[in-house]
């Protein structure tokens, strides 16, 4: 290993800071810089040898590649990170915009919803990684949550109840279960836990984390982030009685004043059942 890898790696492994997830990423993310500053030349580097003209070239680099902007924005926050933590913030400029990086797409009425298919779903084989997908899209869960959901524990009658653990952020959150689907696979999941989570006994999460993303990769799934799509869209049609506007349905603009505000309410549960904290990013999930 080399120099900066090991830097980086020692870093992380020092400092946890966010989820398993995050930290995950993150050392993927470091890992990936401390390769491409070999790559470009700086070799010998070490973690406190980072210096401003180190971030341009990555940054440089990255353009070129034509990475998406949520992708560029989170090796950036990366970046920061390491910033802080070996004490020169400043070789990181705080302003993403001063990079030329672009906005992320927020508001989208071309649906970006993804259901589980049942050839890639047969491709998994890893019950437990399956389980965690079906979870996914039948709830609205994210990976982490789904991982480390103990389905015994979480069934409560009317509502899936979250612990503050499992969850981005930490904040504990209920989800309803509105449909005999969503049962049937509550049921499916308690019966291979078995009071447990879908963990393996034998495993810890950050295993099983890998297992999952190799598994998915294998099967053709690619990112699961559409599942939440998938939900959050059903939901809206449970709840409205018509499709949201990134499923074909009417824009906001087109509804009704008693329209308008049931939207607005729907809108808010959904939020809150996807685990965030404002209205305004459900237009991610359902358009205008």
């Amino acid at each position: 290993m080399r120099d900066l890898n090991h830097d980086f790696k020692l870093l992380c492994q020092r400092n946890r800071d966010g989820s398993m997830a995050t930290q995950h990423d993150r050392e993927v993310i470091l890992s990936l810089v401390a390769d491409q500053l070999h790559e470009g030349g700086f070799h010998h580097l070490r973690a406190q040898g980072m210096r401003t003209k180190h971030i341009d070239y990555l940054v440089e680099r990255w353009h070129e590649t034509g990475i998406a902007a949520g992708t560029f924005k989170n090796r950036m926050s990366a970046l920061r990170w390491l910033a802080e933590k070996i004490g020169k913030q400043n070789i990181v400029r705080r302003d993403n915009a001063a990079y030329g990086i672009p906005e992320r797409q927020h508001v989208s009425n071309t649906s970006k919803a993804r259901t589980l298919d049942g050839e890639q779903l047969s491709r998994i084989t890893d019950p437990y990684t399956a389980m965690s997908l079906r979870l996914e899209e039948a709830f609205g869960l994210r990976r982490e949550e789904s991982i480390k959901i103990q389905p015994s524990w979480a069934d409560r009658g009317l509502v899936l109840r979250l612990k503050a653990s499992w969850t981005k952020g930490g904040r504990e959150r209920v989800v309803a279960i509105f449909n005999p689907k969503q049962r049937q696979v509550l049921a499916e999941a308690k019966t291979l836990a078995q009071g447990g989570s879908l963990i393996p006994p034998h495993m810890n999460y950050r295993e099983q984390l890998y297992r999952f993303k190799a598994q998915t990769a294998r099967a053709g799934i690619g990112s699961v982030h559409g599942l939440r799509h998938a939900y959050a869209q059903t939901r809206y049609l449970e709840l409205t009685g018509w499709k949201a506007p990134a499923a074909g349905g009417p824009r906001s603009r087109d509804l009704t004043r008693h329209q308008k505000t049931l939207d607005q309410d729907t809108r808010l549960i959904i939020s809150r059942e996807l685990g965030h904290g404002r209205e305004q990013i459900t237009a991610v999930y359902l358009g205008r």
